[in-house]
């Protein structure tokens, strides 16, 4: 650092003989802290001797040299610990199976008997006119109550990522995530209510070739009114839930998904025979309320959009987020035309009793199940990277349900309800129906293998879906769940009225569900 002239000049303070070192070389301009012992070599690389000077000024910079080392130390240490606690997940997801379970119980019957309400009431409207003349209005159904899964559940899974992780823990971040999405499921009902109009008028005029503008129209207005009022309702319902459910010290994952469908099928299918059957009332005496009705909903877009738009956290989902919610409304329409076809047919009756119902408990227990994934991946990393949380893209059915970690344990868990959940939406059914429901050894096992297999199906494409995306940089909370609840509406339609065409072949009509 200097010559050896300059290393012999010194002075004397307090009587003690200390080389000339300038204040400056003791630090770091740039960083504020003390030079390395490298600093102090000579040319030849020998080390120089510094005598410290044992002043007030000196002990000064002691003390201060000491407290950055202590400073230092403990920010070594803190970044060690992060460092060795970074693949774990945070606290929220260390679960045990019982309180896995206890979390998703409550909520999972309360979903189970909105389905089971739900079946009863298009048991019902399935006779009522607007139904029989126009029967494109069951394939709406699959879509609109599919429209919960691809709008509200999404919603609560983004909202419970976002409460696990902090992003709503002050009031400005909770505003600004509430009109944000609020207004982004409103842009995306809005839409997708329409393209599924667009969808049923297709399937329906299809098979038959024939095609009514004045039911074209019915339809367009009743879907876009039902899916708006709808997610509306909905939309706020999921968001005291997922603040309530905080504050609670309860998982948000568990209880957010199920409420949001315990009430979305319930409250989707009533607006829609509702809206449906007051539409056609007038359509014979006042055709220009229906174009005005779906008019008046598709001019509030622009503000909704300009909403979404604002808002960071909403805005790439809002020119992102279509492919998905598009895709899953055409294969749940696809299940709306499986529902057209044998809803009439006296071989399946009953299946308007219990479609709402398997679909729903198949889209409600897959929804949880993603939505838990994706807060775990969130949990350590963005999506894209590869941290070791996320390492497999196509698992082996052995390490989604038979391995160690949270999610494989919670997917025991979530198929473990599925039977004696069942067993109670049947008993609830056929006490309900007082009579008119007779359930047969035969189709009780036919009925669980159908509900058992969904599951079992659904679990396993959500464990690959969810890290397939993540893997692919997709944010899981806007893409899987939507895909999930379609496929699920699509598989359970199927292998439920696979399940009836095969009783009626070997003859069990002793299940006269429904008449």
């Amino acid at each position: 650092m200097s010559s050896k002239p300059e290393q012999k000049d010194a002075h004397q303070a307090n009587g003690a003989v200390l080389p000339i070192v300038p204040m400056d070389c003791l630090t770091s301009p740039d960083r504020g802290q003390l030079v390395e012992p490298s600093d102090f070599l000579g040319p030849d690389g020998v080390g120089v001797e510094v005598v410290v000077l044992e002043s007030r000024a000196n002990a000064k910079g002691v003390r201060e040299e000491d407290a950055l080392l202590e400073n230092g130390s403990q920010s070594n240490e803190s970044d060690d610990t992060s460092t060795d606690r970074g693949p774990e997940p945070a606290s929220p997801l260390k679960e045990t199976s019982f309180s896995i379970g206890l979390q998703v119980l409550f909520p999972f019957l309360l979903a189970g008997f909105g389905t089971v309400a739900a079946g009863m009431v298009l048991d019902i409207v399935q006779h009522w006119d607007v139904f029989k003349y126009v029967t494109e209005v069951f394939i709406l159904v699959p879509a609109l109550l599919g429209l919960k899964g691809n709008l509200e559940m999404t919603l609560a899974s983004r909202l419970s990522t976002a409460a696990n992780i902090g992003q709503m823990d002050t009031p400005k971040e909770l505003w600004r995530m509430i009109t944000g999405n609020m207004a982004l499921i409103q842009v995306q009902a809005t839409v997708v209510g329409f393209l599924a109009s667009i969808a049923a008028v297709i399937f329906g005029w299809i098979p038959d070739g024939h095609f009514s503008i004045d039911h074209a129209v019915l339809l367009c207005a009743s879907s876009v009114a039902t899916a708006f009022i709808a997610s509306l309702v909905l939309g706020m319902i999921m968001i005291g839930v997922i603040i309530g459910s905080r504050k609670m010290g309860i998982n948000p994952d568990n209880v957010a998904t199920p409420i949001a469908a315990s009430l979305g099928d319930l409250i989707t299918l009533a607006l829609l025979s509702g809206i449906s059957w007051g539409l056609y009332k007038e359509l014979e005496s006042k055709a220009y309320v229906n174009p005005l009705v779906c008019a008046f909903f598709i001019a509030l877009l622009p503000i909704w959009i300009i909403i979404a738009k604002k808002n960071a956290a909403t805005r790439e989902v809002l020119y992102s987020g279509w492919e998905p919610v598009i895709i899953a409304m055409a294969i749940s329409s696809v299940g709306g035309l499986i529902l057209d076809r044998t809803v009439s047919d006296p071989n399946f009756a009953g299946m308007a009793v219990f479609t709402p119902v398997i679909n729903g408990v198949g889209g409600n227990l897959v929804a949880v199940q993603a939505s838990r994934i994706s807060t775990y991946l969130h949990m350590s990393g963005m999506p894209g990277e590869s941290p070791e949380t996320a390492p497999r893209k196509c698992p082996s059915p052995c390490s989604t349900f038979f391995s160690p970690d949270v999610n494989s344990r919670s997917a025991r868990v979530l198929f473990l309800l599925v039977v004696p959940g069942h067993l109670v939406f049947l008993y609830t059914i056929s006490s309900m129906q007082g009579g008119h429901t007779t359930l047969t050894l035969i189709f009780i096992v036919f009925y669980m293998t159908a509900a058992l297999l969904q599951v079992l199906i659904l679990l396993y494409i959500a464990d690959w879906m969810v890290h397939w995306m993540w893997g692919r940089d997709i944010d899981p909370d806007n893409f899987s769940i939507p895909y999930l609840t379609a496929l699920g509406d699509l598989i359970g339609t199927g292998l439920l009225a696979l399940s009836f065409h095969v009783l009626w072949l070997i003859g069990d009509r002793d299940t006269d569900v429904g008449d």
